[in-house]
């Protein structure tokens, strides 16, 4: 940034947060010759997706975030990611190991999930590819929706009515069994789901994971079903449903490709800029004033920030409709995830299969025993304490991606839950301590001397997730995905289109719709909002 840059005051636009969804919104605005500012009060960018090294610079981690999908081509090509150093390779094959001695791979090739799931059942084995085309059928017509502004249901102005007439015709696929079906993944629990067409506890369990990921509810609460779903939908770009990849260089390295797209457009970056207040005068906003006093303005202003930060911290409450706060403060965002990451002197060798090729176990590596393990987990932090047996979503990275540390090693990361969510209000390390050593251990079960093949680790409970990067109740999505917190309603009833009471300010978190994993969906469909919103007004 030259002299100039640093002494402005004024810009087109500020950006509060530089998340991936922050410094996705600059980027579009900056494409445009708009003159945006990203302001990131952590040292660095990219929030939940960054890539660290908390035990020196030989072995790098992705702290919270770890795998890509979602993303949509638009964003890449628009982006020009490639060009900046976006690179995904996809993710091996699903395995999950058992303590009976059996283990499960599935690797989407029809014949061997067959094989590998006939063991488990021949019923299972067979309900499988009419499960997945069942799945495919409704994500193909639920999938576009991601990518379109939810319209103000309810509302009677023309251009809402035309929002909420353009969102009836994109649903006509669906047609009456379609519709009926999606309610269904919007409304079940992803437990009563799998029970209509598996039998196998432990496929069902494996399934599962998907329906539960970053979410305050076990696999039998209503809504979990479209969590799954969720998950589901995405592609790295290949066009394939549900496809999974891991960035080249870890998470920050798509954040890190975001930033440098968004300066090559023209976008300016400040680190260490922690906004205090949002300013607003008349119902517009005006600009920004940081915790070290220093002020910026521009007409319109982008909270990427979780809700309750920008309108319950940032914002004076006079500013904004009582109904409106009232909302925000009924958001949800619960969690009770703990992410665990791990340095490790040799792969994992599985007593089920201890012959795996490395490429094997590129893929997840599950801990979930069966669908009562993950139920017990949850109801076991639902009653105020962790997870006797957590289980957990992990990945090795450094399978297909030897550069995050040194030949031989690997790193892991292990996506586990439940601890109580009222763990986001203190730090309560030594609990944490114990947990993890409870999820280690149950690995080395089923792979003896995993225990002992751990260098390094890291935990990060609720409170940190919180304290560190900003994530309210640890919640990764800023706000969990169950029906009443979906689409229209994403973060509260009428503002779901990335705007708010505030005239000129807008939001792009993840808490607004797109959002929950790293998409970039919600920047981008907040930066179309407010180039619309300029058209409109000349």
């Amino acid at each position: 940034m030259d002299r100039s840059d640093r002494t402005a005051t004024t810009y087109d636009a500020i950006i509060v947060g530089g998340g991936h969804n922050g410094l996705v919104a600059a980027a579009y605005l900056a494409r445009t010759g708009l003159r945006p500012l990203v302001l990131e009060a952590r040292a660095v960018t990219g929030g939940a997706a960054t890539t660290e090294t908390p035990w020196g610079p030989e072995f790098k981690v992705t702290a919270l975030s770890y795998v890509m999908s979602l993303m949509p081509p638009t964003i890449l090509n628009d982006l020009r990611l490639a060009e900046h150093g976006y690179r995904v390779v996809p993710m091996g094959p699903d395995f999950m190991p058992f303590p009976d001695g059996r283990s499960l791979m599935l690797t989407g090739d029809e014949r061997h999930d067959h094989a590998e799931l006939s063991v488990f059942g021949r019923g299972d084995a067979d309900a499988m590819p009419r499960y997945e085309a069942w799945l495919r059928g409704v994500g193909d017509v639920l999938a576009p929706l991601l990518m379109k502004t939810p319209p103000n249901v309810g509302s009677m102005r023309p251009r809402d009515l035309m929002g909420q007439l353009r969102l009836a015709w994109a649903m006509r696929g669906l047609r009456t069994r379609g519709a009926a079906d999606a309610v269904r993944l919007f409304t079940m629990s992803i437990s009563d789901l799998l029970d209509e067409w598996f039998e196998s506890p432990q496929v069902k369990g494996t399934m599962a994971i998907n329906g539960v990921i970053g979410t305050w509810a076990g696999p039998a609460e209503p809504g979990t079903a479209y969590v799954m779903m969720h998950h589901t939908i995405g592609d790295v770009g290949d066009g394939k449903m549900g496809s999974w990849g891991y960035p080249i260089g870890g998470m920050g390295a798509v954040s890190a490709a975001i930033r440098r797209s968004a300066e090559a457009f023209g976008a300016h970056v400040l680190t260490d800029a922690k906004v205090e207040r949002i300013a607003v005068r008349g119902g517009r906003v005006t600009g920004v004033a940081l915790a070290d006093g220093r002020e910026f303005t521009a007409p319109v202003v982008v909270a990427a920030t979780h809700p309750r930060i920008t309108f319950l911290d940032q914002i004076e409450r006079a500013e904004l409709p009582d109904d409106f706060v009232a909302d925000i403060e009924r958001w949800r965002s619960r969690s009770g995830v703990v992410k665990i990451n791990v340095a490790l002197s040799r792969l994992p060798r599985f007593a089920s299969r201890p012959d795996l090729a490395p490429e094997q176990l590129s893929g997840s590596v599950e801990l979930c025993h069966d669908l009562e393990y993950v139920e017990r987990a949850f109801q076991d932090a639902r009653e105020g304490r962790p997870a006797a047996a957590p289980f957990s979503d992990s990945v090795i990275p450094s399978i297909l991606d030897p550069s995050l540390c040194p030949p031989g090693t690997h790193v892991m990361s292990m996506f586990t839950q439940w601890v109580p969510h009222t763990w986001s209000a203190e730090p309560h390390e030594a609990e944490l301590d114990a947990y993890a050593d409870r999820v280690i251990g149950l690995y080395d079960d089923l792979a003896p001397g995993f225990k002992a093949s751990v260098l390094h680790r890291q935990v990060i409970g609720p409170h940190r997730m919180e304290q560190q990067y900003g994530l309210v109740g640890g919640n990764i999505f800023h706000g969990e995905l169950s029906a009443d917190q979906l689409f229209h309603l994403r973060p509260a009833p009428g503002y779901a289109g990335y705007t708010t009471p505030v005239r000129g300010l807008y939001q792009c978190s993840s808490a607004t719709h797109g959002g929950g994993g790293v998409t970039g969906i919600a920047g981008y469909l907040c930066s179309q909002r407010i180039l619309r919103d300029r058209r409109w007004r000349r």
